[in-house]
Order: C-alpha cells, then sequence, then structure tokens
C-alpha cells in the first residue's frame, strides 16, 4: 500500500473516475486504489476486438464496439455485486451510465434502438457510487495526451471526434446528481507522478461526501505528464 498521509475522513468506498480519452482516468485510479488499499476495477478497452477497426472506420464498426463494451460491462458489474466488493472498497474508471452516452454519440438512429433493446434486457444493476471524480482536460490536452501513451489504434482518433466526447460528457456531467460529484480540471496538474499535485487532490478527494464540487488545483510544480 502507498503509504499516504490522509489528514482527513475514511475516503469513500465506491469510488469512479470519469472523462474523457487520454484525460487519465485509469492511472488516478490506479493510485488511488494503490493508496486506499482497495480493489481497482478497469474497463479494459484493449480487450474489445472491434476498437481498432472502430476508430479507423466508425460507420461500421460502430455498432459491434458498443454492445461488446455493453456486454463486457454489465457482466464486470454482475461479478461485483455478487462478491459485494462495493462495500468493502473499489476504484472504477468507469461507470455504467457513459456506455450509453457513447451509443448516441456513435451509434445511427437504428443501431442505437437495438443498443437499447440490448441495454434494457441486461437488467444492469445499478450500484451508486460514493464518489464520482469526473475529470476535465481541453482537447488539445487530451489529444497529446492519446499521443503520448503511444497505442497504435488510437493514432487515428481525431481532435473533432474528442470535441464531440468531451462536449458529451460535459452535457451529461451537467445533468448529473445521482452521486456526489468532483469536477476536476487536470489540464494543468500531474497528480500520477507529482506527490504534491497528488496530495492535494487526495484531501479533496477524502472530504467530498455529498453536493458537487469544483475544483481548479494549481500545478504544485512544473512536471511531464
Amino acid at each position: 500500500m502507498e503509504n499516504t498521509n490522509l489528514k482527513t475522513s475514511e475516503p469513500p468506498k465506491f469510488i469512479v473516475i470519469e472523462g474523457p480519452i487520454g484525460v487519465g482516468k485509469s492511472s488516478l485510479a490506479r493510485r488511488l486504489a494503490e493508496s486506499f488499499g482497495c480493489d481497482m476495477v478497469r474497463e479494459k478497452a484493449e480487450h474489445n476486438p472491434f476498437l481498432e477497426h472502430f476508430y479507423q472506420h466508425p460507420n461500421q464498426s460502430a455498432l459491434p464496439v458498443q454492445l461488446h463494451f455493453l456486454t463486457e460491462r454489465a457482466k464486470q458489474w454482475d461479478e461485483l455485486c455478487q462478491n459485494d466488493l462495493f462495500s468493502q472498497g473499489i476504484v472504477c474508471d468507469f461507470m455504467l451510465e457513459k456506455d450509453p452516452l457513447f451509443a448516441r454519440l456513435n451509434l445511427s438512429d437504428e443501431e442505437l434502438k437495438l443498443y437499447e433493446k440490448m441495454y434494457e434486457i441486461l437488467s444492469i444493476q445499478q450500484v451508486k457510487p460514493d464518489l464520482v471524480i469526473y475529470l476535465q482536460a481541453p482537447v488539445e490536452t487530451l489529444q497529446s495526451r492519446v499521443k503520448k501513451r503511444g497505442v497504435a489504434y488510437e493514432k487515428s482518433i481525431d481532435e473533432s471526434y474528442l470535441q464531440k466526447l468531451s462536449d458529451a460528457y460535459t452535457r451529461f456531467f451537467h445533468q448529473y446528481d445521482d452521486s456526489p460529484l468532483l469536477i476536476v480540471n487536470a489540464a494543468d496538474i500531474n497528480p500520477i507522478d507529482n506527490d504534491a499535485d497528488y496530495e492535494q487532490l487526495l484531501q479533496h478527494i477524502c472530504s467530498v461526501r455529498y453536493g458537487r464540487h469544483f475544483i481548479n488545483p494549481l500545478p504544485i510544480a512544473v512536471s511531464a505528464y
């Protein structure tokens, strides 16, 4: 377990981290799980066999890539519920509600109808997080980070798609009120490699218990993301 000095109360048991591609969800989720000594659940996008083709030919592969994500996320959620991991402490780098967000963004009207039928049939058990962390960053920052992590099939993601995705997340979280929400401007901080930035963010995470909060943390020191 990471040796972190928590000056506030115990962390939320069930934390979800969300935001557009490249914003740093998985990296932050991993570090939080290490700090809190709890399990981390990843969406494992790299295991979707249709994803690479989707980025190259969105109109051809949108439906299979979306249905694969839906069924895999439903399976993960059911396993978590059966093992009662939510009450033991867990950090997820995705939320179920983001799946329809991508579906509405990528699918045609007819494909969306089929997707919605599948979503209804699966009857996914909903468990509300104790805290949702929504990471934001400008599209230019997202694109830079996507390129830096060097995943081959992500090289074809263009700026216009990232902009549409960011806008969709903004609309979604503007209306979101199912759980306490911490909105973080992640453009200029590096909570993964910079301990001071991480500690600053950690104090907020351990303090939020209700409502909607927006933080615009200042970078403690300049370092590469």
